[in-house]
C-alpha cells in the first residue's frame, strides 16, 4: 500500500473512536490526523476490560475534539472520498448512535456508560 500524504483526507480509528480528519505530518509508524469530524464515539469504561462494570475505574471518554491532532498508526488510516460532515453533526449522530446501541444493551456496563455519555454531553453542546 502506498503512502498517504499530507493534506489527505482520511478515517482513522484511535483508541475506540472513528474519526474523519486530515493527515497534517507524516511519521515512521504513525500519521498525525487532524479532527474534522466523528464516525464513531468512543467506549465508555475501562479499554483493558472492555465492556465490564466491575472495574476499578470506570473512565469517562471524551470524543477527540474538533481540530484536535492524534497519532494514529498507519494500519488504522485509510483514505476517505466523501463529503466531510459537519463536526458538531457528526458528534451528534455518533453519540445518537451509541445511546441506541447501550439502551438495547441491558448490562451495568451500558448503564454506566449511558450515564457517563450523559455527563459528556453537557459538555459537548454548551
Amino acid at each position: 500500500m502506498s503512502e498517504l500524504q499530507i493534506g489527505e483526507i482520511v478515517t482513522g480509528i484511535y483508541k475506540t473512536g472513528k474519526y474523519i480528519g486530515e493527515i497534517t505530518e507524516v511519521r515512521p509508524q504513525h500519521y498525525l490526523v487532524r479532527v474534522l469530524a466523528v464516525v464513531k464515539h468512543p467506549m465508555q469504561g475501562d479499554l483493558h476490560n472492555p465492556k465490564e462494570a466491575d472495574v476499578l475505574i470506570f473512565h469517562e471518554r471524551k470524543a477527540l475534539s474538533y481540530r484536535e491532532q492524534a497519532n494514529i498508526p498507519k494500519q488504522m488510516v485509510k483514505p476517505f472520498k466523501e463529503e466531510v460532515p459537519d463536526y458538531l453533526e457528526s458528534l451528534r449522530l455518533a453519540v445518537e448512535k451509541m445511546k441506541n446501541e447501550l439502551t438495547e444493551n441491558a448490562s451495568k456496563w451500558a448503564e454506566m456508560s449511558l450515564n457517563s455519555i450523559a455527563s459528556l454531553e453537557k459538555d459537548y453542546y454548551k
